[in-house]
């Protein structure tokens, strides 16, 4: 079975930093890995992915802002996040996209907030 162990989240003021962690257990091969998040009452959207190759994706809320990595020997994902906007105060998910299965972490929060 597929675990994802996510790390990182918690409080920071406006305009600092956090990173995230996800490691993906139970698992070899080409697969896609990312975060979503999902703030109260809201849909859970997508943050960035990047594939085995490196190739990564970002909402246009992020660019410029954030930053995912991977260590593919880890199969470990991370999520850079900089210049921190209360608006990006949410529980954090990761993902794992395998052909057409997806697995999710536990979801981690983060909050923006002075």
């Amino acid at each position: 079975q597929v675990q994802l162990v996510e790390s990182g989240g918690g409080l920071v003021q406006p305009g600092g930093s956090l990173r995230l962690s996800c490691e993906a257990r139970n698992i070899v091969g080409i697969f896609v890995m990312g975060w979503y998040h999902q703030a109260p009452g809201e849909q859970r959207d997508l943050v960035a992915h990047i594939s085995n190759s490196g190739r990564a994706v970002y909402a246009d809320s992020v660019k410029g802002r954030f930053a995912i990595s991977r260590d593919n020997v880890k199969n470990t994902v991370y999520l850079q996040m900089n210049s921190l906007k209360p608006e990006d105060t949410a529980v954090y998910y990761c993902n794992l996209r395998v052909g057409r299965s997806d697995y999710w972490g536990q979801g981690t929060q983060v909050t923006v907030s002075s």
